[in-house]
């Protein structure tokens, strides 16, 4: 550095002009050569602080590492964490169609046995399971032949038996295979019908005398001689929910209508006392008690009964729990009628329109040409007898519609029936 300092204080001569200006100054080298020595040295000063600077101690070398591991850790534990998770919700996507797989095949075998079930319960499947059981006391009587041919004929099944109720014809039919039935077991039906003659019937007349003479109550079973009578209260005390019917056999119909307080009892006195027979058999016992001339309405009575026994469990099964004749709809509601008579003239036509093939067209030409019915009845009682008042709405013409047509005499003599008819099981159609 004093070297340096002295060249540069330095002073050059004359003499020396020519010859330093062939030569180059050392003094300028000198210069040059300071400035580079102090650049390097303050680079060599500026990388030595920098080594300084950067050069740590072991502890925090080994910290920075811990560090980075851990971070290394952590992303690869959250990259696992990913994956578990994508894994997890393949896992719950394929649980989940497993689960609609396993529901559509359940939805569908449930279907598949209910419409097995629905076919098993239908009328022609369910008639095959039905038996009618005769009682062997009935063979006696040669019309029963007429009822054993009818139901080979129509390939039903059928067992005579010598237990139960004597006269009796009852149905059993297989149980089907539901939750409530147990496999091959037989379920009895609840109707029973009890066969009788016009003898018979006297005994257990007698017997209800006898009874009723010795002060008994009236229902209880009086221990005595054993008649029908008595062989079916004992039956009825031990089974519960049977609905008994007696046919009686061999009466003939006094006039042309079918009316039993009519029926000719071949004794008069005991007239009296075999319809407080009928009425105890009714109230106390709710036994119904028909009269038929012969074998074959027994007949035509018990293949009605049992084509009824075969649709019922079909029945059971399609009829919904809520009231069925409780329509939707404004058409299928009451009509409300005011305090003023407003809705009376609609209610009068609805009446009219509850007949059979009445369209709503008709029934407004009936009620416009009478609004009432104590009109219609009105003109009625101003035609003579005969086949007037039958055909007096014949030649009204109905308004609406593509054709032009009349009510027509078969709807009058209908509607003149409905209105004039003192019989309440007469047949309007």
């Amino acid at each position: 550095m004093s070297c340096t300092q002295r060249a540069n204080t330095w002073e050059i001569s004359e003499s020396e002009n020519e010859a330093e200006e062939n030569k180059p100054s050392s003094c300028v080298k000198l210069k040059q050569d300071t400035s580079v020595n102090e650049s390097n040295t303050s680079r060599t000063e500026d990388s030595s602080s920098g080594r300084k600077r950067r050069r740590k101690r072991p502890e925090e070398q080994q910290d920075t590492k811990k560090t980075a591991k851990e971070k290394l850790k952590e992303d690869k534990n959250k990259i696992k964490e990913d994956k578990n998770k994508i894994k997890d919700e393949k896992e719950k996507l394929k649980e989940e169609k497993n689960k609609l797989k396993e529901e559509k095949l359940q939805d569908r075998q449930r279907r598949k046995d209910a419409a097995v079930k629905l076919n098993l319960l239908k009328p022609e499947n369910v008639i095959k399971s039905l038996t009618v059981h005769i009682h062997a006391v009935l063979l006696r009587d040669g019309g029963c032949d007429v009822l054993l041919r009818t139901l080979d004929g129509l390939q039903w099944r059928n067992r005579i038996e010598n237990e139960g109720l004597p006269n009796s014809i009852s149905w059993t039919r297989q149980a089907l295979q539901t939750e409530d039935e147990e496999k091959h077991a037989v379920i009895e039906e609840d109707q029973l019908l009890m066969v009788i003659s016009p003898d018979e019937l006297e005994d257990m007349l007698s017997s209800h005398k006898t009874v009723s003479n010795l002060s008994a109550p009236i229902g209880e079973i009086h221990e005595g001689a054993e008649s029908l009578l008595q062989h079916l209260y004992k039956y009825l005390s031990r089974t519960e929910g049977k609905v008994v019917t007696i046919l009686v056999i061999g009466y003939q119909r006094r006039s042309a209508s079918w009316d039993e307080d009519e029926l000719d009892f071949q004794l008069n006195e005991h007239h009296m006392d075999t319809e407080e027979l009928l009425v105890h058999l009714q109230l106390y016992w709710n036994i119904t008690v028909r009269f038929l001339s012969s074998w074959q309405e027994v007949t035509n009575h018990v293949v009605a009964v049992t084509k009824a026994l075969s649709k019922r469990p079909y029945k059971a099964l399609c009829v919904e729990p809520d009231l069925g004749f409780c329509m939707d709809g404004s058409w299928s509601a009451g009509v409300r009628v005011d305090r003023d008579g407003r809705g009376l003239a609609q209610v009068w036509t609805r009446q009219i329109q509850q007949l059979n093939r009445v369209s709503t067209a008709v029934a407004k030409t009936v009620t416009s040409a009478f609004p009432s019915p104590s009109l219609l009845l009105q003109a009625y009682d101003e035609l003579p007898s005969g086949e007037e008042p039958r055909k007096l709405l014949a030649d009204l013409m109905v308004v609406g519609g593509a054709n032009e047509r009349r009510v027509g005499p078969e709807l009058a003599g209908r509607i003149h029936r409905l209105l004039t008819s003192q019989n309440p099981q007469l047949l309007l159609d």
